[in-house]
């Protein structure tokens, strides 16, 4: 394994670390931000901000080292 690879894993890792740890704060802030681009945009864009959070939630879902629990908590999708 050469040096970017661990260098990679490494970085994985604590991302992995951050979303278990923080993943309730993540989301509220994701939230907020959509929140303020609606009402920046007057909801002109609100499908399209509404699938880029999910997408987000999704990804972040996918590094969530607690597997089995979503990162997007008990919200109904």
């Amino acid at each position: 394994m050469g040096f970017l690879d661990k260098s990679i894993k490494q970085a994985k890792e604590q991302l992995t670390k951050a979303v278990d740890e923080h993943g309730d704060k993540i989301e509220r802030g994701a939230d907020q931000v959509a929140k303020t681009i609606n009402q920046k945009t007057g909801n002109k864009h609100a499908d399209k901000v509404e699938k880029g959070k999910e997408q987000l939630i999704k990804g972040l879902d996918s590094l969530d080292g607690d597997k089995g629990v979503d990162f997007g908590g008990k919200r109904g999708r």
